[in-house]
Parts: structure tokens; C-alpha cells; sequence
């Protein structure tokens, strides 16, 4: 072969393996483009899964309010013991309701006993359209409360604890005075005495020997 032959052949060689490395950087680059392009599809399929997940999870029906946190203390034989006293009213606003009381040393956890113990203390209400079934007086130690019917669309006449154990145990329309201690405590278990004390239309006429519309008539 002459020096030209030799040359001619060296520079086609030279131009077959660029055409060849070109080609494989070509087929890596289509390979990263399809990668780039599943992993998001793969990222929101999780995500529209973590989604559906959350929407699933069902809601309680139980609904808790804090009334008060206080710091309290307590005298030992080393000094004093400070600890929080949490007041929590549950309810499912369709005629069941509790007040908890409970003591810790930190208030998180005071809140979470004293909802145990609102819900170990259950009071079931006669709710009647709205409202409650006759005027009522609930008394706990200074504390004293009263309660009487209203009318569609009064709402709630009362403040403080009161309000709130009327608001969760579901009635709507009702007038209310507080005559005796102002400690929510005392208030609120003044509300549930009176609450728990009510008597529903339906027991009156079976005591009476009458129907509910001859009760009501």
C-alpha cells in the first residue's frame, strides 16, 4: 500500500469510530431523558396515594374544649409541688357531653387526662327541637346555674364554661344565667347537674297516661 492508501484508510477508520461514539452518546442521552421523565410520574403517583390516604382517614365525632389551665401547688414535707390543673368539656354535639378535670406536671398532658376523664363522665341531654324541655336549676357547691327554653333563633344566651358545655352537648336555642360562683369548674358542673337532671317529654307521658300529642296539646 502507498503512503496515500494509507492515509485514506487511517481517516476512515478515524470517522467510523467518531460516528460510533457519537451514536452512543446519543442513545445515553435518549436513556437519561426517559429516566427524567418516569421518575416524576413515579413521584406523584405517591403522592396522589399519600392524598388519598389522608382524605380516607375518618374524622371523630368528639370535640374537646379547654375551659381553664391553672398552675396549682401543694405543700410536702420538702416544700411545694407545683403542678397544672386542666378543665376540658367533650361533647359530640348531639346530646352527650362531660366536664374533666385532671392534674400533671405538664400541661399537655393535664389537657389529655382530664379528656379521659370527660369522657369516662358522660351525661346523656333531651335535647327537644333545639332546645331543652322545661326551665331547670343545677347547683354544685357555690355554683349554680339556671336554664330555661327559648325560641328558634335565640342561640345561645350564656358565657364562659356554661356556654361551652351547652355548645357541645348540641343545643342551639336556650337562655341561661349563672347565680353563684363564678369558678368555671363550679359553673360547668352546675350546667351538667342541671343537664342530667332534665326530664325528657316522652317519660312525663308515659308517667301521665297520655300520648306526646296530648302532652304537648
Amino acid at each position: 500500500m502507498t503512503e496515500e492508501e494509507k492515509i485514506e484508510a487511517g481517516t476512515v477508520e478515524e470517522s467510523v469510530e467518531k460516528e460510533a461514539e457519537t451514536e452512543t452518546v446519543v442513545e445515553a442521552a435518549e436513556t437519561a431523558e426517559e429516566n427524567i421523565e418516569v421518575l416524576p410520574a413515579k413521584k406523584q403517583r405517591s403522592r396522589k396515594k399519600k392524598i388519598e390516604t389522608k382524605e380516607e382517614q375518618p374524622q371523630s365525632e368528639w370535640k374537646e374544649q379547654v375551659v381553664q389551665i391553672r398552675r396549682v401547688t401543694k405543700v410536702v414535707k420538702g416544700g411545694k409541688k407545683l403542678s397544672f390543673r386542666a378543665i376540658v368539656i367533650v361533647g359530640n354535639q348531639k346530646g352527650q357531653v362531660g366536664v374533666g378535670c385532671a392534674k400533671a406536671a405538664e400541661v399537655i398532658i393535664a389537657i389529655q387526662k382530664a379528656v379521659a376523664d370527660g369522657r369516662k363522665n358522660l351525661v346523656s341531654v333531651p335535647i327537644f327541637k333545639t332546645t331543652i324541655p322545661h326551665p331547670i336549676t343545677g347547683r354544685s357547691g357555690a355554683g349554680a346555674v339556671m336554664l330555661r327554653p327559648a325560641s328558634q333563633g335565640t342561640g345561645i344566651i350564656a358565657g364562659g364554661a356554661v356556654r361551652s358545655v351547652l355548645e357541645l352537648a348540641g343545643i342551639e336555642n336556650i337562655l341561661s344565667k349563672s347565680l353563684g360562683s363564678k369558678s368555671p369548674l363550679n359553673a360547668a358542673n352546675a350546667t351538667i347537674a342541671a343537664l342530667k337532671a332534665l326530664t325528657p317529654f316522652s317519660k312525663v307521658a308515659k308517667k301521665r297516661g297520655l300520648t306526646m300529642a296530648e302532652l304537648l296539646n
